[in-house]
């Protein structure tokens, strides 16, 4: 089966993808730094401004993979929604669909694009793609739609195998309206934080205020007991109102923001450093040899805008499945 991939970005799609036997006829990405690790590892540089493109000229896939940009959607962004300019791309989406009509589409965002405007914006989304929805008959405001039995569903990383606490919202599509579909089932997790862990690190160093207001924070909250088992402990986003913990040998979500710098990249505070590149990576699922970007910041921005390879894979098998069936 073919592919298409989509805000392709670092290229988290098309490893699961490509693992599970697929071929990639078409990627696009309108990110400069993406598309450069995207050619250290595919050999393919797929700078693409989607909404210029003349979607005429995209071959024909059976699957379409698009993980759209999230920050309209995000927290961690002004939730403008469809009024940002990179709201709208899933317009771009939807025509793609409508000329394409590929077998099966794979979307992924944010958790906070299914709450985005008490609902709405997820339900417009909606109405565009599906005439059924998980299992069962929709009947939207709009009177014609794209007409795929979709199903949706907030996965976790963490359930997956990876020690990262990352939701995500998937939103799968099949042309054949008779597939039952269910998300791949949790899957016991074999790695922890330390695992991941490099013995030889690139050290990025915590600066002397951030432990000391670390260390300050700790001993006001009376937390030293409660790491006193652990063998790492990441702190996040130092302010001087609020740091945050985990405690459990898990890592808290990778963000776009980590490519800001500062205080969004997680702290090992026992070994007083940011955690490298290639720990995020692996956080990520991505494979070992995996190559980025030489841009720091801009590695750290896609890491965290990828998504988790794990998860994807697991996705991908669950609709080969049903589609032999």
């Amino acid at each position: 089966m073919k592919f298409i991939d989509l805000f392709s970005g670092m290229g988290g799609f098309r490893i699961a993808c490509e693992q599970n036997g697929l071929e990639c006829v078409f990627s696009a990405d309108n990110d400069r730094y993406a598309c450069e690790t995207y050619q250290y590892n595919f050999f393919e540089y797929p700078l693409i401004d989607i909404q210029k493109y003349d979607i005429k000229n995209i071959p024909k896939a059976e699957i379409l993979c698009a993980g759209f940009p999230c920050q309209p959607f995000s927290i961690g962004g002004f939730r403008k929604g469809f009024d940002d300019t990179r709201g709208t791309l899933f317009f771009d989406i939807a025509r793609i669909i409508q000329e394409q009509q590929p077998e099966i589409f794979i979307l992924e965002n944010v958790k906070g694009l299914v709450n985005h405007d008490k609902g709405n914006t997820f339900n417009v989304i909606l109405e565009n793609l599906a005439n059924k929805i998980n299992g069962k008959k929709f009947h939207g405001s709009k009177s014609k739609n794209l007409g795929y039995n979709v199903y949706w569903k907030i996965l976790n990383s963490f359930d997956y195998g990876l020690p990262q606490n990352r939701e995500r919202v998937f939103i799968v599509g099949f042309k054949n309206n008779r597939i039952n579909f269910e998300f791949p089932k949790i899957e016991k997790r074999t790695l922890n934080l330390t695992d991941v862990l490099d013995k030889s690190p690139v050290i990025k160093r915590i600066s002397d205020q951030s432990f000391e207001y670390i260390n300050y924070y700790l001993n006001k909250h009376k937390l030293y007991s409660e790491i006193s088992e652990l063998d790492c402990l990441l702190a996040y986003e130092i302010r001087k109102s609020r740091v945050s913990f985990r405690f459990d040998n898990n890592s808290p979500c990778l963000t776009t923001k980590m490519g800001t710098g500062g205080n969004n990249v997680p702290y090992l505070v026992n070994q007083k450093r940011f955690l490298s590149i290639k720990e995020c990576l692996k956080l990520q699922g991505f494979p070992e040899n995996f190559s980025m970007t030489k841009s720091y910041t801009n590695a750290l921005k896609q890491i965290g805008n990828s998504v988790s390879v794990p998860v994807v894979d697991a996705i991908i098998k669950q609709i080969l499945k049903v589609s032999k069936t």
